[in-house]
Formats: C-alpha cells, sequence, structure tokens
C-alpha cells in the first residue's frame, strides 16, 4: 500500500491511546447501567459524574448544565427547537449565521417552518461576524441568536464572548457550536447560555456529544422515556463514551496550548510553501482569527474532484463533512464572497495532534504537484 497522509482531522480524529484505555473496561467488566441500584449501576455512575465534571472543567460551566447526547447534531436540535419552543410567548424572531454548519442552519429552517422568523446574517470576506452586523439585526422579538465559535471550512473564529454579551443585552439567549473550537481555543468565560460540541472532533469517540445549558432555561427534553440525566435526556446512558469524552476534553484542556503551537507552526509552512510556488492558490480567511490547524485554499481554474484523485496520498476534502455528499458549493465560501465555480476549486486541509511536520511537508509537496499538474491539463 502507497504511503497516505490523513490531513482531514476537522471531520473526525482518531481516538487517543490514552482515552481508549480509561473506556475500555466499561465495555466489559465494568459494564453496568448507570441507572442502575446496585453495585454495577454505581461504578458506571460514578464514572458518568467523573466525566461530567471533567466536561464541565473544560467548557468551563458547571456539572449540572451537561447534558450529555448522542452529538453535536442532536444537541443542536434539542436546543433550537427546544429554545423555540420554551421562548415562543417572548418573541418569534431568532438570529443566525449564513456560515453555520448544516446541522444549526438546517435546525434553524425547521423553526422557520414553524412560524418562527429567522434571520441569516452575512459576514465579511474573511468570514467574520461583526458584532455591529448582528446589534443591527436583533429586535424586541429576538429570543434566540446561534453564532458557531469557529468555522469547520476555514477555522474562522468569531468574537463569542462580544456577540453573546450583545445578545444578553437585549435578552436573547445565544448559543455557540464550539464543535471544532473546543481543545483548540480557551472555553473561559464565553458568556454563552447554551454551547454544544461533539468527542470525535478531540480524539473521543463518534456518537457522544454535549448540550451544555442551564437548567433555568428550562429547554424541553428532546427524547420521552426515562428520568436519565436529571430528566433532561431520556435514555440508558452510553457509558464508554461519556467516558471517553470527559478524558478526551480533559486531555484536549490540558495540551491546548503547546498543540496550537505545534499545529499554528505546521499550517503557517504548509500555506507558506503552497502560496509561493502556486500562484493561482490563495488562503480564505487568512486575514482572520483562525484555528491552528485549519486551512482553506481555494486553486484557481482547478476542478477539487480531479484535484483529490491526484492527492490519493493526502487525505482532504472539499468542504465539511456532513456535506460531502452534496453537489452543491460550499455555503460558507459563497458567504464569503467567492463565486460558485471558486468555491468548488477549494479544499480544506486540517492538520491533527498525531501530524508529523515530515508530514505536513510531504503534503504541501503533495498539493504543490497536483495542483500544478491539474491546471496544466486544465489549459490544454
Amino acid at each position: 500500500m502507497k504511503r497516505a497522509v490523513y490531513l482531514d482531522y476537522n471531520a473526525t480524529t482518531p481516538v487517543d491511546n490514552r482515552v481508549l484505555e480509561r473506556m475500555l473496561p466499561y465495555f466489559s467488566r465494568r459494564f453496568g447501567n448507570a441507572s442502575s441500584n446496585h453495585v454495577f449501576g454505581w461504578a458506571a455512575d460514578q464514572a458518568v459524574e467523573l466525566a461530567r465534571e471533567q466536561t464541565a472543567e473544560a467548557l468551563d460551566t458547571h456539572p449540572a448544565d451537561i447534558i450529555f447526547t448522542s452529538g453535536a447534531t442532536e444537541s443542536i436540535n434539542t436546543a433550537v427547537q427546544g429554545l423555540a419552543c420554551a421562548c415562543h410567548s417572548r418573541g418569534r424572531h431568532a438570529v443566525t449565521v449564513k456560515t453555520e454548519h448544516p446541522a444549526v442552519r438546517e435546525a434553524f429552517h425547521s423553526i422557520e417552518r414553524q412560524g418562527y422568523d429567522v434571520t441569516f446574517l452575512d459576514v465579511d470576506e474573511q468570514g467574520l461576524l461583526m458584532p455591529d452586523r448582528l446589534d443591527a439585526a436583533m429586535t424586541d422579538e429576538t429570543t434566540l441568536v446561534a453564532v458557531m465559535w469557529a468555522n469547520n471550512e476555514t477555522g474562522v473564529i468569531h468574537p463569542v464572548r462580544e456577540l453573546a454579551a450583545l445578545a444578553k443585552q437585549r435578552g436573547a439567549v445565544f448559543m455557540t457550536d464550539a464543535t471544532q473550537a473546543v481543545g483548540k481555543v480557551s472555553m473561559k468565560e464565553s458568556g454563552a447560555d447554551v454551547l454544544v460540541c461533539s468527542a470525535h472532533k478531540v480524539y473521543g469517540p463518534k456518537g457522544v456529544g454535549v448540550l451544555s445549558a442551564s437548567a433555568r432555561l428550562c429547554i424541553p427534553r428532546f427524547l420521552e422515556g426515562g428520568s436519565q440525566q436529571r430528566g433532561r435526556r431520556a435514555g440508558t446512558l452510553n457509558v464508554p463514551g461519556i467516558v471517553g469524552m470527559g478524558a478526551a476534553l480533559e486531555l484536549a484542556t490540558q495540551e491546548r496550548e503547546q498543540d496550537a503551537a505545534r499545529l499554528v507552526r505546521m499550517r503557517d509552512s504548509l500555506e507558506a510553501s503552497v502560496l509561493a510556488r502556486v500562484p493561482f492558490a490563495h488562503v480564505n480567511g487568512l486575514g482572520a482569527p483562525r484555528l491552528p490547524q485549519t486551512s482553506s485554499i481555494t486553486f484557481l481554474g482547478v476542478s477539487p474532484d480531479r484535484l483529490q484523485m491526484s492527492l490519493r496520498s493526502v487525505a482532504v476534502s472539499a468542504g465539511s463533512a456532513c456535506s460531502a455528499a452534496s453537489s452543491a458549493p460550499s455555503q460558507v465560501l459563497r458567504a464569503m464572497g467567492l463565486s460558485e465555480q471558486q468555491a468548488r476549486q477549494t479544499l480544506r486541509i486540517s492538520l491533527g495532534r498525531p501530524t508529523t511536520e515530515e508530514e505536513a511537508g510531504f503534503a504541501a509537496d503533495a498539493l504543490v504537484k497536483a495542483a500544478l499538474g491539474e491546471r496544466t491539463k486544465a489549459k490544454n
């Protein structure tokens, strides 16, 4: 098998071996149901509560605010649709951003069909939502504002603390999708009333996520059934997954600064190498604050499908993994002002904790070779 370098960590990450070690006992000898009133259940429940504390510490919130879910998509739908239901008597206007993840956009389209007036805000050419744009969009009827912390395609980081403060001044609930940001930026004093994320983006297992929301918000539960998680989400708890999420978030918080320093150095070197040798390439969001591991590069005049075919040795993506099956151009890039054609000529490169400098250099050389080769073919 030829060498393959994985640079699609924004889509998913491998489970860290240290995380896996903590999870394994809860698949076998510590297999109890966390709701059972006996020694096996108590052991499982104790593990869940430890993970709840680890998660709360990583997200800078209180353990009682943590609801474990099947992932960020469930958390987002629970929050958006639940808050729309709970707050509709105070107002039926909500605000979000055109560059949100599809899970957020579709959840807002859902409440729109239920009679909510939803404003989808534009961003600037760097992909940033400026606070004055949010301030101008809110009205006395605004009850919910949702702005992702960091974009999954470009890595652009929104000023969530300032945006949250503006929303609160208007009496609106502020929600942020921190799925890409957690473990990469500090979560301290975000100001968010609701925060969601997934374990599999931070070297934890797939199929587990978090909805962090104060009980005072009275979000109706999405799943009916038992009284698990203080009655806020029914269903038998995924104990191994929850243990893995707590461990992954604990490690990500401890190693965030050293990971970020190493990743930003490799990302900047990769971008500089590509831009120096490919005159028709440009980096999206280059002038904005970005996550340390993410690069969105447009190769003008080159089909991303053909480029990816030429890049068999390097795993990258043409955008969000959740939209990979769609033939439509990236809504994120279109909102930033790229043409439909330019949006289709863009690749997302995302590095991760296991990435080495040698692999990043190998990927840069492969990108350059593929881009120049495909551009030549397109001219002939």
